[in-house]
This record gives C-alpha cells, structure tokens and sequence, in this order.
C-alpha cells in the first residue's frame, strides 16, 4: 500500500457501445485485440503504469503530468491519423493510493468524470494538472467549467491541443459570422478595419517585438477584440498576452486556416426581408415588442428561495443550468455576481478568465462570445435586484387597435415567456414551505408569472398601453432608471421595459 501524488489517465475508445451493438463476436474480440495493441505501448513508452484494461478503456498513473498529457495526445492523434481508432483521453493530478493491483483517490474520480465530458479526438485535463506540468511542452487551452457528477463544485477543465485541431473560440466564430474579423498576418500590409473589428494575429512571436509594435501602431480597440493565434506558449508569454484581457487561439496555423474555411462554409445565407412577425399582415406594425433579457427577483422570497443563478448560452439565451453556459449570474442577499464560465468573457472592458467571479454594480456592460453587450441595471427595492438587458432576435410586430397577450401560455397571437424547467439554480431556504415548494415543482418562472401575464395594445390613437391581466402576479414597467408596478392600464412608450417574472420585454421601432 503506498500513496504518491501521480497523473491519473483514462483513455476511451469512443463509439466503443455502437460498435458492439453492429459487431459478431469475432469482429468485436479484434476490436479490443487492436486497441490493446495501438494504445498500451503509446502509454508505457511515456513511462505510464497502466493500472486497467477493461477492453475498451485504459487507466494508467503517470509520475509526470507533462509525460501524461504527451501520452494522451500520441494516442489521440496516432488514431486519428490511422483512422481506426477515435479516443479520447483525460487527466488529473492529485494523490492517488495504490492497493493491490488497484488505484483510489479524488484524482481517480476527477479523471474518471472529466472523461465522460471528453469529445471524442480531445485530451482535458483539470486544473491540478495544468498546475504540474510544463506549459512549454503542451499547447493548451481553457474548455469552460463543469458541474460533474460526485465532484463537489463547478470543476475547470482544460484541452490539450492536437497537431491538427482548432477550436476557434466564440467570439472568433461570432466575428467570422458577422463578416467583421480581420486577420492580420505577418509580413503583409495591414487592412483598412471595417467598424467594431475583431482582429486575429497570425504568424506573430508572443512576445516579440514586432507583435508589440503592431498593436500599438492600432487604433484604441477593445481588448477582448485582439487575438493572437500561437500553438506552443511559454508561461510568462502567455501572461503578457492575455493579462490586459486579450484572447489566444491556440492552433498550428493549417488547422487555424481550415477552421476557418469551415466556420466561413457554415454560414448559411440569411433571407431577405424583416425578421418581425406582425400580427395583421395587412397592416404594418406600430411597435415591436422585443424579448430584452432576464430581470432577477430580490431574494430571500417568500421563505423559499434563498439564492439562485441562471446561466448565458453562446446564442444569448438564459437558461437554469447548462454545460454549454458561457456566463453564470449568481444572485444571493448580498447581491448579484457574474461568473465568467468559457474565454471570451468580459466585464466592463476586464477580461475574465475561467472561474471568475466579479460582483455586478448599476452599468455594468457584459460580453460574451462575441454577442451583443448585455447592460446590468440594479435596482434596490423589495421585488427586483437588477435587470439584464440586451436585446435578441425574438420579436413580435403590433399594428394598430391590435393586442397582444405575454405570458407562459398567452392567447393567440401572443408572444410566450420562457417556462424553464429545472431546479439546479436555486438555493433553497430551510423549513417547510421550502421543502413543499421543491417538491410540488416550484420554478421562479411559473411562480412569477402566469399563463396570461399581460397584454400590449396600439390604440386607435396610436398611443401604447400595458394591461395587467393576473390578479397575483405583478407587471412592472422599467422606465428612466425606476420600476413602476401596473395598476390596471398603463401608458407606455418607445424604449420602455416591460419587466413580468424574470422577463424583460423592450419596446422597439419596428424593422424596417
């Protein structure tokens, strides 16, 4: 029986379950019989003790976290190059206990769930790992955080980069997306910058002198629009870089080059035309009423809720809890936090790296993969901390002496509220109604608004009013800075928010 602080390696051999469910017993016995033989001498070659064979997965200990990263990207890459044999790979660092024959620890657990979270073709390794090994041999990059199975708190992983891989980022993907990124090369002239650019370097030394004098020969730019594409960093290169907020691409150069040929191939051809939906196509609309983002109710609630979070996906979406989630807004009586979950993420013009928490203050300007700023508005009274607000492609045209109902399940035509399920998000107070409320299903979605919340209408006149339609759940309207509850009938204006539940609703001109 002995203890020491090793690297913990799993391999997988993925699509390892279709492949037994379409083999006969023979082809299956080969199977196993090849990958035995393809990735057991990669692992002891890199001085690894493989532990367990279990056909299609090995566990090996590494007394180096570098020689086990070298392993798994050996492994990864030798099969994805014979075409055979598509794996994935994961590591952690931690003390490992060894008892006949057999190896027990957090690492063993931690390695263990990061690879259930692997793409196939991917090494991840956790943070205990990065922190052991030589940042100079393994070109690396941050994945995001992760809720895991056993493992107690949102968990850092990080992906060893192939020869051949490239993930570009998402503010990379965005840029690419909307025409706007710049790709400054070594060597040749520099572009004239189309408005709001994202600027990717290529071919540049971290480091070097002629990657510093090209950034200051730039006008003022936001930090988190410069990117910097290199493979193999240094520790102290890697800092420079990214300690003002900037943004790394780690891939060799081709498969930087392909990624994007790629990303550029994925762009589908947007219709021509208004994105709006008017209730009377006959008529053209008057105002538009545009989902805007989450407004977030005051807790302690009601003796039930004692905190809760919700987290941004890449396409701007508020959800209870997501392992795509690039953001997670945490909201507890002391306030309200942002923290940051991918790259790319910014407060404010402060970049934050993964894991980060920042706490939100009236003003404070979030981005997140590349989408559209999302503007933090606090407020201090007995019902709302603050509003998220920013602006998506949801919208729904109202025409004159038209209605239309918002709520979890409005009347026809109506625009409908989210209705998330889930309770992942909520720290809950103690006692019994609590303890009731968790188990009947309770949600802040459903138990702040209802199916039939309230109603926006276009008179005759022209003028734009609110209605409140349920009786228990208030419709607030957000207007100059002040939340003011609806009482009935309200008049309302261009650029004013509708707050009902934990939605934001703006009134916008309409598309034209």
């Amino acid at each position: 029986m002995a203890t020491n602080t090793l690297t913990v390696v799993f391999t997988d051999l993925a699509n390892y379950t279709q492949s037994v469910a379409s083999s006969d017993r023979a082809a299956l016995r080969n199977l196993i019989s090849q990958h035995e033989k393809f990735v057991a001498p990669i692992l002891t070659r890199h001085r690894g003790n493989v532990v367990k064979n279990l056909g299609d997965s090995f566990m090996a200990l590494f007394p180096s976290a570098t020689d086990a990263l070298r392993a798994g990207l050996e492994a990864v890459e030798s099969g994805l190059q014979s075409g055979g044999m598509l794996l994935r790979v994961s590591c952690a660092t931690g003390d490992v206990e060894e008892i006949d024959g057999d190896a027990f620890g957090d690492a063993v657990n931690l390695s263990a769930r990061i690879n259930s979270r692997t793409p196939a073709g991917e090494v991840w390794f956790s943070e205990s790992t990065r922190q052991c090994m030589n940042h100079s041999e393994i070109p690396w990059e941050a994945v995001g955080s992760f809720t895991l199975k056993g493992i107690t708190g949102d968990v850092g992983c990080y992906r060893a980069v192939t020869t051949g891989g490239c993930q570009l980022p998402p503010p990379i993907e965005a840029a690419i997306k909307a025409g706007n990124l710049v790709r400054l090369k070594k060597g040749d002239n520099h572009p004239r910058l189309p408005p709001d650019p994202t600027l990717l370097f290529e071919g540049y030394q971290p480091g070097g002198k002629d990657l510093a004098a090209v950034v200051d020969s730039l006008p003022v730019l936001d930090p988190a629009r410069l990117w910097l594409n290199a493979y193999k960093l240094s520790p102290a290169a890697r800092q420079e870089w990214e300690q003002s907020g900037r943004g790394l691409v780690i891939a060799q150069r081709d498969s930087l080059r392909a990624a994007i040929i790629q990303c550029r191939q994925d762009v589908m051809p947007q219709a021509g035309g208004s994105n709006t939906i008017i209730l009377d196509m006959e008529a053209g609309a008057e105002v538009d009423l545009v989902m805007a983002g989450m407004a977030l109710p005051a807790v302690p609630l009601a003796d039930v809720v004692a905190g809760y979070s919700y987290d941004l996906l890449p396409d701007g979406r508020w959800v209870n809890r997501s392992n795509r989630a690039v953001l997670r807004v945490l909201v507890s009586s002391t306030g309200v936090a942002a923290q940051s979950l991918a790259v790319g993420v910014s407060i404010s013009g402060k970049s934050l790296s993964p894991s980060s928490r920042v706490d939100l203050v009236d003003g404070s300007e979030i981005r997140a993969a590349g989408g559209p700023p999302i503007t933090f508005y606090r407020q201090n009274n007995n019902n709302y901390v603050g509003l998220l607000v920013a602006d998506s492609p949801m919208r729904m045209g109202i025409a004159r002496a038209q209605v239309a109902e918002m709520g979890r399940e409005p009347n026809h035509p109506g625009l409908a509220l989210p209705d998330r399920n889930g309770q992942d998000n909520i720290r809950w107070c103690s006692g019994p109604r609590a303890a009731k409320a968790r188990e009947g299903g309770f949600t802040l979605d459903r138990a702040l608004a209802g199916r039939r919340q309230a109603a926006v209408e276009v008179a005759p006149d022209g003028q734009t009013q609110v209605r409140s339609l349920h009786t228990r759940c208030p419709t607030w309207v957000f207007r100059e800075g002040h939340m003011n509850r609806v009482d009935g009938v309200d008049g309302i204006a261009l650029h004013d928010l509708i707050v009902t539940g934990t939605s934001v609703i703006a009134l916008r001109p309409p598309l034209t």
